[in-house]
């Protein structure tokens, strides 16, 4: 079993164990290894265009606002656009700021024929540490992985 398939199995029984109706539930880490070994994969940042400019993203991520800032109203296009740029059958990751949007995501995504429909537990920047500040206690950020800003 190669070091993917072992996280996507990992990943697959966080998801059987917590009831969810996706694939699986992926630590930043993980998702980022699976970036680098599979070609097909494909993250999807669903924060939005504010949060990509002020805190920064991950590069080559495909990015499809879940919710549209400041109102935070859905994004009716949402569903069209990931179908317009990720295939059904790809390992498909969906990062938010902390895990909670891409969830959402991710249940949109499976219920809508992505098999391989994962979320990033923690997302990009992660709970608040002590003085109510994110990107430091756990996510992406926190995990010292590729990110730019801009």
């Amino acid at each position: 079993m190669s070091h993917a398939d072992t996280i996507l199995q990992q990943a697959h029984e966080r998801a059987l164990l917590s009831s969810l109706p996706y694939r699986g539930a992926l630590t930043p880490a993980e998702a980022a290894a699976l970036l680098a070994a599979l070609p097909d994969a494909k993250l999807v940042d669903v924060r939005t265009h504010a949060e990509w400019q002020f805190v920064g993203f991950v590069p080559d991520s495909e990015m499809n606002e879940w919710k549209h800032y400041p109102e935070m109203d859905l994004n009716p296009h949402f569903l069209s656009t990931l179908q317009a740029t990720v295939a059904p059958q790809a390992v498909v990751m969906f990062l938010c700021r902390t895990g909670a949007r891409s969830h959402d995501a991710a249940m949109l995504a499976a219920a809508n024929g992505y098999s391989n429909a994962f979320n990033i537990l923690e997302g990009f920047e992660g709970d608040k540490n002590t003085a109510g500040q994110r990107g430091q206690v756990n996510g992406w950020k926190a995990a010292g992985l590729t990110w730019t800003q801009g």
